[in-house]
């Protein structure tokens, strides 16, 4: 398409920006570290879920530097329950990156950006458009989503031809907001199965609804098979307090608080894995009670956790296995850096005990 086809594109999409962008508060800064944190927050998850996550993190690190300078439990501790908390400790090594190297400042250099832990190329795009106000395109899967359906970029192997629409595209005066367009209508409008063509400010612009093809779905990149895990989880409770153990520094929600469990393999029984686990302790527990079972999702799998609880009289001395298990008050859990299946866990344990009240 020639240049002079696209002026009328970016006119109408921001046009229908600023009657319809929602009112988000990563979009009433031009703080390159807020919008950093936002973009970082949004990998992945959606909005709802981000938001209040966002202002608190914000208030416990409204700086790098404050962020550089928190401990690495207490910054898990403000994410937990958001997931993917890798984007978390890259957070906090970027942090430390950035006081070493710019004196606690985002670059504005789209290469020194990049050397950021976590940040590639679509954050770095988001920061250098939003933040900075450069002419960089910023693709996510929303975007990826309606630049493929509005040029007819379907097929696999195309990365390369969306990635120069996006940048022959995105505006010379505002490339922040244009970029933040082409996300808002992907995440609103230009939906992946059900789009809503009939109020979308590209249909006259757009090639699938032009052929009949909209809602053909954009194939995405090295897409994962989901795997379906038992993952058994156990409370062990004495004199209102439960045991948590931590998990290894490298693999699957490193350095988090964790019930006692872990993924089922081959044939063998969800109680037989959790006396394994908790063979250690001594003594072993021997009373226990199923008290239902959670569903959660962990990357590419799909998880059925049952819950069992033990319960220890508060007379039993208990010795635990190392330093990496620790007793929590049960009231006080939900603050603690914990992974999000021990919240869920924790909050079905604390429905099921006020079904006996």
């Amino acid at each position: 398409m020639a240049a002079k086809n696209l002026a009328p594109i970016r006119r109408k999409l921001l046009r229908w920006y600023d009657r319809n962008k929602r009112d988000l508060p990563w979009r009433r800064t031009r703080d390159p570290y807020a919008i950093w944190l936002a973009e970082t927050m949004l990998q992945q998850t959606q909005v709802k879920t981000v938001l209040p996550y966002y202002e608190k993190f914000l208030r416990a690190f409204p700086t790098v530097t404050a962020l550089d300078r928190a401990s690495l439990e207490k910054v898990l501790r403000a994410w937990s329950g958001l997931g993917y908390y890798r984007r978390a400790e890259n957070l906090k090594r970027s942090a430390r990156q950035l006081v070493r190297d710019h004196a606690g400042q985002l670059p504005d250099e789209f290469a020194a950006l990049r050397q950021l832990a976590g940040v590639g190329d679509y954050t770095a795009g988001a920061l250098m458009s939003i933040a900075f106000g450069r002419r960089y395109p910023a693709v996510d899967g929303n975007v990826r989503r309606v630049l493929g359906r509005v040029f007819a970029i379907y097929a696999t192997g195309n990365e390369q031809q969306l990635q120069h629409t996006a940048s022959r595209l995105v505006s010379r005066s505002r490339p922040g907001d244009f970029n933040q367009a082409l996300m808002e209508l992907g995440a609103t409008l230009c939906a992946p199965t059900t789009p809503q063509c009939a109020h979308c400010p590209l249909r006259m612009n757009c090639a699938a609804r032009l052929h009949g093809s909209a809602k053909q779905r954009i194939t995405r990149r090295g897409r994962l098979a989901f795997k379906s895990v038992v993952w058994p989880l156990a409370i062990v409770r004495q004199g209102g307090k439960i045991l948590l153990r931590r998990r290894a520094r490298n693999g699957l929600l490193e350095r988090l608080w964790e019930l006692p469990g872990g993924e089922i393999v081959r044939s063998d029984k969800p109680l037989n894995l959790l006396r394994e686990e908790l063979r250690e302790l001594a003594p072993a527990p021997q009373r226990r009670s199923a008290i239902g079972e959670i569903r959660h999702s962990i990357t590419h799998r799909r998880i059925r956790a049952p819950i069992y609880l033990f319960d220890y009289p508060e007379s039993t001395k208990l010795r635990l296995p190392n330093k990496q298990w620790r007793w929590i008050d049960g009231r006080k859990i939900q603050t603690q850096a914990i992974s999000s299946m021990t919240a869920k866990a924790v909050r079905l344990m604390n429905k099921h005990e006020e079904s006996f009240l």
